[in-house]
């Protein structure tokens, strides 16, 4: 039943926009709930019981198949830090979500972040939710032991456009692109590699803007090829050709101007 009302609150919160590339960088593209296959997985935390601290998946947590990945939650990874600045780096929102620096090294869960855990939430129609430490107002990262093509969650209580986003690293540590929050409320915010290849090993859900109320997240869908519809990048648009007699234009041009200087 949970799954189905996922698929459902992605469907409104993209309506129209299945099938369209959106580039949120070089390397990501933005994708939508409904892109998710039913073959893909899917998290959505009411397979523990409440108050469960850094929730691990396994596969038969949560009904994966064989190559499903295990999943493991944290503030965020090794690299990473809490602000020493919020003020500066994160105005308007929360100092213990605002989040600075980049993974180092294989990316790995630092083990001093602040705790993230399964809680209640009366603004996400499909509670029990994932919240960062404190509660609605920390980081939230989710690592995968195989690398994932696409990953996307539902987060919210949005109170502020393009205030929240969601970021991928590959397996060393490397960006490979944001996505941001384009609405109030609950929204769906996923991405997939514009390359084609699973090459996501973690996300994490960080601030980016102001966003005053917080943010906890459901529903993580996650897959490889065959479990994901991912659209095809945009290339903008196509050069002009060039009309055939102009390189000749162009040559009989340049012999008048070796003629003029010999003369």
């Amino acid at each position: 039943m949970k799954r189905h009302l996922s698929r459902a609150l992605g469907a409104l919160a993209f309506a129209g926009a299945a099938g369209v590339g959106l580039s949120a960088s070089a390397a990501v593209v933005r994708v939508n709930a409904e892109q998710f296959l039913p073959s893909a997985g899917l998290i959505t935390f009411s397979e523990f019981s409440i108050g469960t601290a850094n929730p691990t998946y396994n596969p038969s947590d949560y009904g994966g198949g064989a190559g499903a990945p295990v999943v493991t939650t944290g503030g965020y990874f090794v690299g990473q830090s809490l602000s020493t600045q919020p003020g500066v780096d994160c105005p308007g929102s929360a100092p213990t979500a605002c989040i600075k620096g980049s993974p180092t090294g294989t990316l790995t869960l630092d083990a001093d972040s602040p705790d993230t855990f399964i809680t209640t939430d009366g603004a996400f129609p499909t509670s029990p939710t994932l919240s960062g430490s404190p509660q609605f107002n920390g980081p939230i990262a989710l690592l995968f032991s195989v690398d994932q093509l696409a990953v996307g969650f539902e987060g919210g209580f949005f109170d502020g456009v393009g205030s929240t986003g969601i970021t991928a690293f590959g397996r060393d540590g490397t960006l490979l692109g944001t996505v941001k929050n384009e609405g109030t409320g609950i929204e769906f915010l996923g991405l997939a590699s514009a390359t084609g290849i699973a090459e996501i090993a973690g996300v994490f859900l960080d601030l980016v803007g102001s966003e005053p109320a917080g943010f906890n997240i459901d529903n993580v869908a996650f897959g490889q090829a065959g479990q994901v519809v991912i659209p095809p990048v945009d290339p903008g648009p196509a050069p002009v050709p060039l009309p055939a007699a102009l390189p000749l234009l162009l040559a009989g041009l340049g012999g008048l101007g070796l003629l003029r200087r010999r003369c």
